[in-house]
């Protein structure tokens, strides 16, 4: 049924709720009007919705809204949480969609692993369109957390997972370079032999770990020498060389002088037999002892790599003063005689012999470095006799240990020794005169003269001469070379 209200001169038709229904929904009604209004308002004609039908078009979407909940209550929820789920298969792909602001449409590039929006908002409307999430499946996040080890076969890689291989680009987004595998695969540290793990950083060791290392074993070898000897576990030849006292307790007290006093340089070990008889030959000096002996032998002990030891032939004087001699025998020095010196040469060993004798060890320091007469060549004898190489060592750095200033013969006649050395500090500052000077020392092995082919002719006299001279003039030569290599006497 409907009604009109008059206002004025015009006439506003009222449709009832009741009549809608009954009769179904009716046009919207215009108002025109009958008043004498402007041609411009009488032309205008406006759809004006009626109000009793807005509020019963909000009825019935709340009641259908209610039903929708009362017959579903977790629908809304999970559609909510649906909507929002962000899928790893957008990997890498940007969202297009969103407002940029003064950039592109395209929006700027995503990087690799980081999740495109699943809703896409329009930049006008606001109105959110939500796409239908790709969620991966159990085996793909496995392949993605799985750890990547080396073992056997080819080396395993992380597997993306199918919706982010088959995404396509979108506009302004930057293609990657694929990581290479299988035959592509870079080598290098990839290249373990199969079966091998990937070797574990080694841990960092303390400040003071080499220092304390290096205690321990020096404690560790002197409670193992200390048990060798109390047990008996040790050898003594014929001689009376003890190699195991030698090696810790003897050569002991002189390798800081080697190392650190006198910095010692060697040079051609490598002419030195690792196995095998050879003769060293060398020039001798020193004035108050023979340490220039005792450096060649530290150099061929410590510094050789076969650790050579080498059995020195001494004067008389020595194995006849006490104390001194017992050492010496001990250290594997023997009397320089030719049956003990083709013995331990028949025998396999390395033998020392210095041809100058106390002539050299106890000249002026005016003649430092100028050889001495080489005796009648009896070393060269046994060497030809034995077919053991003659290997010449030249030593610079013992002359000016103990410069001779002058000698005391008388005094040296009264002691019974060959000479009395006066040198700047002894015997003017008493024990403190046996301080030797810190000099520079430079040793140098030179190549072995062979004997082999001259066994036959030890015994010509004139083949001996010319040996001899060979190696006397060949440790001069090398003596002056060093001199020259060596920039002052202490450095």
């Amino acid at each position: 049924m409907a009604e009109s209200v008059s206002e004025g001169a015009r006439v506003i038709p009222i449709t009832s709720a009741a009549s809608r229904r009954a009769d179904g929904p009716e046009p919207e009604t215009e108002v025109t009007t009958t008043t004498d209004d402007s041609p411009t308002e009488k032309a205008a004609a406006r759809k004006v919705p009626s109000p009793k039908a807005t509020a019963a078009k909000k009825a019935t979407a709340a009641k259908k809204t209610s039903a929708a909940k009362k017959a579903a209550p977790g629908t809304a929820k999970r559609a909510t949480a649906d909507a929002v789920v962000r899928p790893p298969a957008d990997a890498g792909v940007p969202d297009t969609t969103r407002p940029s602001g003064g950039r592109t449409a395209a929006g700027p590039t995503r990087r690799p692993g980081a999740f495109a929006s699943a809703d896409r908002i329009a930049p006008r409307t606001g109105v959110r369109t939500p796409r239908d999430p790709v969620i991966p499946t159990p085996e793909e996040l496995q392949a993605l957390d799985e750890p990547v080890t080396r073992g056997p076969g080819p080396r395993p890689t992380r597997v993306a997972p199918p919706a982010a291989q088959d995404a396509p680009a979108g506009p302004g987004t930057t293609p990657e370079p694929a990581a290479p595998t299988g035959d592509a695969a870079p080598t290098g540290d990839a290249a373990t032999p199969p079966g091998d793990t990937a070797p574990e950083a080694p841990a960092a060791e303390p400040a003071d770990a080499p220092h304390a290392d290096r205690w321990e074993r020096k404690v560790a070898g002197a409670l193992a020498f200390l048990r060798r000897r109390i047990t008996g576990e040790y050898e003594i030849d014929d001689f009376g060389f003890d190699a195991d006292l030698t090696e810790n307790v003897l050569a002991a007290p002189f390798r800081p002088l080697y190392d650190k006093y006198w910095r010692v340089e060697v040079t051609g070990l490598e002419n030195v037999p690792s196995d095998g008889s050879a003769l060293v030959v060398g020039n001798h000096s020193g004035t108050m002892a023979a340490l220039d002996a005792v450096m060649v032998q530290l150099a061929l002990l410590d510094h050789h790599p076969a650790g050579r030891h080498l059995r020195m032939l001494g004067a008389d004087l020595v194995f006849a003063s006490p104390f001194v001699g017992e050492l010496a025998r001990k250290s594997g020095s023997t009397l320089a005689c030719n049956a003990d010196a083709e013995r331990l040469l028949c025998d396999g060993h390395v033998v020392g012999v210095w041809p100058e004798g106390f002539k050299g060890i106890g000249k002026p320091f005016s003649e430092r470095y100028k050889l001495q007469r080489f005796g009648r060549g009896g070393f060269v004898s046994a060497a030809l006799k034995t077919g053991a190489p003659i290997i010449p060592v030249s030593i610079v750095g013992a002359e000016e240990i103990y410069p001779m200033l002058g000698n005391a013969k008388t005094l040296a006649r009264l002691l019974g020794l060959p000479y009395f050395p006066l040198t700047p500090t002894f015997p003017w500052l008493g024990p403190l005169g046996l301080v030797p000077m810190p000099s520079k020392w430079l040793i140098e092995f030179g190549e072995p003269i062979p004997t082999e082919h001259l066994v036959d002719q030890a015994d010509d006299p004139m083949l001996v001469f010319n040996l001899t001279d060979q190696v006397r003039e060949t440790i001069q030569q090398t003596l002056y070379r060093l001199l020259l290599r060596r920039k002052s006497v202490f450095s």
